[in-house]
């Protein structure tokens, strides 16, 4: 409801970013822009981190022995 009906408000951010970080990966990437860049290397971040989280879970969550996959298939 707030989406609809707030105004959103856009700043620009200012960030002291390694230069030749953030050109390595301007060209590993083959991105056009340096705010395309760093777009895409928060979503890795990001992504990767959910990764770690659900990897943590392993071992943690009951086993079914009964499920049998070859059931679900039909």
């Amino acid at each position: 409801m707030c989406e609809s009906m707030c105004i959103k408000i856009i700043m620009a951010t200012n960030l002291a970013l390694d230069n030749s970080l953030l050109n390595l990966a301007l060209q590993v990437g083959s991105f056009k822009t340096k705010k395309d860049t760093v777009n895409a290397a928060l979503k890795e971040f990001i992504e990767r981190h959910k990764q770690l989280e659900v990897i943590e879970l392993f071992g943690e969550l009951p086993c079914d022995t009964d499920y049998d996959y070859k059931k679900g298939r039909k």
